[in-house]
């Protein structure tokens, strides 16, 4: 989809099926605003009742003249005093529903007067809002019902004069974070039988030849000569080889510390030998979203051409049942040379994160950063609203956190005191895969916390918000990208 910045001074002129305004609450009520250039092109008058002003409440009305816009769609955003950047990413996501609903192929959204102060960001969080919602996964559909013209084509963004170098630079990184976002969601939606680790490492190292980054990608022999025991126990089981995926940015200065993302790859999960019911689990090819959100990421960092030198590290692998698999009661190794006691086998994702995390230090990054869908215990926790961080650094903790309420996929912090570690006593091995129901995700956490030394590290949960129901208008069922945008928001405030 391409996005255009044009002036709003062509608005009378500016031919497009459909224009989006806002509108905003005001004593109680909203009345929406025509420009004062389009007032006579009003087909029918309408009332203060018409609309609310409501959070995406909407009002569509048509003008007479063929020239020009042809609908206006008013979309409702609230108070003005209350607008931040979430609500402006809804607004663009209820602009291309609206578009959708209409079956048009381009639309135009202005804004209104903006602040240069805001209008960079203003303008990204509409066009992030708008690329979100315009993707859709059919890859694997035979029959397309939609026609190449019924399908959103183009979307034009309106600025005035004096904000056209902030709208510029903000509908830029826009299409790019949603773009990487998108394509982390692709990544998480095919399935297990196509999305292998074999698949993930050729699309991460396709995605680098295209961006300039530097791929590595290890299998089954360089893995084992790294001594990553962990991740070669879990792979075990399947007869789909493992992969180790690592993606440099260059961004920074070479004698920089890197900022080094850590993302679970675990392609499917039936659980092991601890199987998971057989209720929902096609839904685990979601279980490797953390290693899609980490290579998006990476895309998004070269694509915004950030100053910071950054490093992706996805472990991938299935976690499947044969007369090889790891079993509950087996003693493995790691690469940080811990011994670990499996109890359960379907506490995996934590297992291949230790590997890479222990290799994660080789190199002396600044911080560290993990994701991964590793519990359920966090969605009793927290919802599907917020994923859970957890560190050793309270100030990375929190500019991970503020990087959430920026960027849209919010992070709440969990505490990771010592008590919980000793649920992890093993009589056999230096510490046990899982500690018990109580406390899940901090006692998960507990455990990476034993592969990452002394460096800054902090790990997020996201096992209730990397896929769902899709509730916001700039989401879909499925693939939510989570926490794509989150990670390139806080690469990009370190870079500040």
């Amino acid at each position: 989809m391409d996005v255009i910045h044009l002036h709003p001074k062509e608005i009378r002129e500016h031919v497009t099926p459909l224009l989006v305004l806002p509108v905003y609450e005001e004593n109680g009520s909203g009345f929406p605003s025509i420009p004062d250039e389009l007032t006579h092109e009003v087909e029918r008058a309408f009332l203060k009742e018409d609309i609310k002003a409501k959070m995406g409440e909407s009002l569509l009305i048509y003008l007479k003249s063929g020239v020009g816009p042809k609908r206006i769609l008013f979309v409702g955003l609230g108070e003005k005093s209350l607008l931040d950047s979430e609500l402006l990413r809804r607004f663009g996501g209820h602009a291309i529903r609206g578009a959708e609903s209409l079956g048009v192929s381009s639309l135009t959204i202005y804004p209104g007067c903006l602040e240069s102060e805001v209008a960079e960001e203003s303008y990204q969080a509409i066009v992030e809002g708008a690329v979100l919602a315009e993707w859709h996964y059919n890859e694997m559909k035979t029959d397309l019902k939609k026609s190449k013209d019924e399908i959103l084509q183009s979307l034009e963004m309106l600025a005035g004069e004096e904000i056209v170098a902030e709208a510029k630079a903000g509908i830029e990184a826009g299409k790019i974070i949603g773009e990487a976002a998108n394509f982390a969601r692709t990544l998480q939606s095919r399935p297990g039988n196509i999305a292998t680790p074999t698949h993930l490492a050729k699309e991460a190292s396709k995605m680098a030849c295209q961006y300039g980054l530097k791929v590595t990608v290890m299998g089954p022999t360089e893995i084992k000569e790294n001594d990553m025991q962990a991740l070669l126990a879990v792979s075990r089981g399947s007869s789909e080889e493992p992969r180790f995926i690592i993606l440099e940015h260059a961004g920074g200065d070479s004698n920089d510390s890197p900022l080094v993302l850590v993302g679970k790859g675990l392609t499917f999960d039936s659980g092991g030998i601890s199987i998971k019911p057989s209720g929902g689990m096609e839904d685990m090819i979601f279980d490797m979203s953390g290693g899609a959100s980490v290579i998006a990421t990476l895309q998004g960092v070269a694509a915004l051409g950030i100053q910071k030198n950054v490093v992706g590290l996805i472990p991938c692998s299935e976690n499947l049942i044969n007369g090889a698999a790891m079993k509950p009661g087996d003693i493995i190794g790691s690469r940080e040379g811990k011994t670990i006691e499996v109890i359960n086998t379907d506490a995996e994702g934590r297992l291949i994160l230790a590997d890479a995390l222990s290799y994660a230090q080789s190199f002396k990054p600044a911080a560290i950063v993990d994701c991964a869908t590793l519990t359920g215990a966090v969605i009793i926790a927290l919802g599907h609203n917020a994923a859970a961080v957890l560190g050793t650094d309270e100030d990375l903790v929190k500019e991970l956190e503020i990087a959430g309420r920026r960027s849209g996929e919010r992070c709440w912090p969990l505490p990771l005191w010592d008590e919980y570690r000793q649920q992890l006593e093993s009589e056999v091995a230096d510490l046990s895969n899982i500690g018990g129901r109580p406390a899940g995700t901090i006692t998960a956490a507990c455990f990476l916390k034993e592969f990452v030394s002394d460096y800054k590290w902090a790990h997020l949960d996201i096992a209730g918000t990397a896929y769902g129901e899709g509730k916001l208008s700039y989401q879909r069922k499925g693939a939510l990208g989570f926490p794509t945008r989150l990670l390139i928001e806080w690469v990009r405030s370190r870079a500040e």
